[in-house]
């Protein structure tokens, strides 16, 4: 059985990773969807609003589990069994810092490979803090994020 880990901060998720996160999980085993806890970073939502806004619009992948995690990635891997590190890439500068973790990785632990997904193209220019901006200036975020997560989003602005 293959466990893979789709990390990030998702403050808030996104269509952009929902669109990862649904085809991670067709061919991954088990993917967890690891939240990061970045105490150095001041999100919009807590680690706790972000698993359940997560929980929300993953409901239908039995194989998807939501945990948060703090520190680094690849120890996090060990603690859950994984052996794949998902990436979502949405332009060529992703590519270059991905690149330079996943060789990071690989250093540190040789048998924890890191899978590239591109993003789908309609996607491919959406990001949270975009999302967060929009909204901060009144902006329609709509059609980057799932209802549920827009109704959070405008609550807190």
């Amino acid at each position: 059985m293959t466990t893979a880990i789709y990390p990030g901060s998702f403050d808030p998720i996104t269509y952009g990773h929902l669109d990862v996160i649904e085809r991670a999980a067709k061919v991954f085993d088990r993917l967890i969807i690891g939240v990061l806890n970045n105490y150095s970073k001041k999100g919009l939502f807590s680690v706790e609003e972000r698993l359940e806004m997560i929980k929300e619009v993953t409901f239908q992948y039995p194989n998807v589990e939501i945990m948060a995690f703090d520190g680094l990635l690849i120890d996090f891997t060990d603690k859950v069994g994984a052996q794949v590190i998902v990436r979502g890439i949405r332009a060529v500068s992703d590519f270059e810092y991905e690149l330079m973790m996943a060789q990071t990785n690989k250093r540190l632990k040789d048998n924890v490979e890191t899978v590239f997904f591109a993003t789908s193209a309609e996607y491919s220019y959406v990001s949270s803090s975009t999302v967060r901006e929009l909204a901060y200036f009144g902006g329609e975020i709509d059609q980057f994020v799932p209802p549920s997560v827009r109704q959070r989003i405008l609550e807190k602005y």
